[in-house]
């Protein structure tokens, strides 16, 4: 956020509320705006789709690709990398966010897909595909947004970043492949590069992740702490904002003639991302009280298990199934659900988080 997470934070305060920014204040609205300006684009301005996806960045849309860099850059320049010790020394939280992750949260997506979905294979599989894309973008605003711990968030998005190389290909064998041979139902291949892989996290963590450190870094040893957060953060901080409009904006255009020419199909696969959404959240945020965790570990664990890939889902599917695929299109629908439930989940996080309390735990930040 554009003033170090007072924005949408402190809004139950009736004070505060009038003070925040224009963008803060009204952030639903935009994000919805931003969610139809790019399907309306989409459906109406000829060519809009092939003209933004002319030049693409790892099988990614150019402006896609940079909306992402703006959008993580300045949360990740906001991170105290001094402190990235205090949650790797947290053991709890590393344990139950790999599992939440990598074992419950692929699960329940082949579960619901395959509950909800027995007659529709292509968008069957596309889900499946996404359960498997853990998210290393869009949690990082979605985890600022409801005051979540910015360094757990740093760590744990590394972690997922480090699985994803190494486990996305061998779960995707497993839950199109094995599983549903040894339960009796039909098959389907998934073609995966492990490289194809890290090199996405690569330029879309990595390259964000570098910029932000080498940003506090220089700026702090050039100018010193106090200067770097109360003068140059809140310079950047808007544009966090802002890459997320953008992003949403062209990823909607991109694929605003397909969601909107097939409602029923969008409908079907939406509520299975609805039923996932809501139980990885709630069930994440139950175990990271449950075990200890403060508010802000605990929001954390819970959007980096409930938020998934959808550039890295969208990007397999239509690499090994096609462009025009049902399974593009679940890919396509993941994010048009993604976007309105999460942030209404930071407000329900927010809401919450008054009534939290708070039990600091042995190698916690304060």
């Amino acid at each position: 956020m554009s003033t170090e997470n007072l924005t949408v934070a402190d809004a139950g305060a009736p004070g505060v509320v009038a003070k925040l920014a224009t963008l803060d204040r009204f952030l639903p609205v935009w994000i919805i705006a931003a969610m139809v300006a790019g399907l309306l684009a989409g459906r109406w301005i000829p060519g809009i789709g092939p003209a933004l996806d002319a030049v693409s960045v790892d099988g990614v849309s150019l402006p896609i690709a940079l909306g992402l860099l703006i959008m993580m850059y300045p949360v990740l320049a906001r991170v105290r990398y001094d402190r990235l010790d205090t949650v790797t020394g947290d053991r709890r939280l590393l344990v139950s966010s790999l599992v939440l992750n990598w074992v419950l949260g692929p699960a329940l997506m082949f579960a619901l897909a395959w509950l909800m979905l027995p007659d529709l294979p292509e968008y069957r599989t596309g889900l499946i595909i996404v359960g498997l894309a853990r998210c290393i973008a869009m949690v990082i605003i979605w985890n600022d947004l409801a005051c979540g711990d910015r360094e757990a968030a740093a760590v744990l998005v590394a972690l997922n970043s480090v699985f994803q190389v190494i486990a996305f290909a061998g779960l995707g064998w497993f839950y199109l492949d094995v599983l549903p041979g040894w339960l009796g139902l039909p098959q389907a291949d998934l073609t995966v590069s492990s490289w194809d892989i890290a090199r996405s996290v690569l330029i879309f963590l990595g390259v964000p992740l570098v910029a932000g450190y080498l940003s506090r870094r220089l700026g702090e040893r050039a100018k010193g702490r106090d200067w770097y957060e109360a003068r140059f953060l809140p310079r950047v901080g808007p544009f966090a904002l802002y890459g997320l409009l953008f992003t949403i904006v062209v990823l909607f255009a991109l694929q605003g003639d397909a969601i909107t020419s097939r409602p029923v199909d969008v409908a079907r696969i939406a509520l299975p991302l609805l039923a996932y959404f809501a139980i990885m959240w709630a069930g994440s945020n139950a175990l990271g009280k449950a075990i200890g965790l403060s508010y802000e570990r605990s929001t954390t664990l819970a959007f980096t298990a409930a938020g998934n890939n959808f550039e890295l889902a969208i990007a397999v599917a239509i690499a090994t199934f096609g462009v025009a695929s049902g399974q593009a299109l679940a890919g396509v629908v993941g994010p048009l659900i993604e976007v309105p439930v999460l942030v209404a989940l930071v407000y329900v996080s927010l809401a919450a988080r008054r009534r939290w309390t708070r039990r600091p735990l042995t190698g916690e930040a304060p």
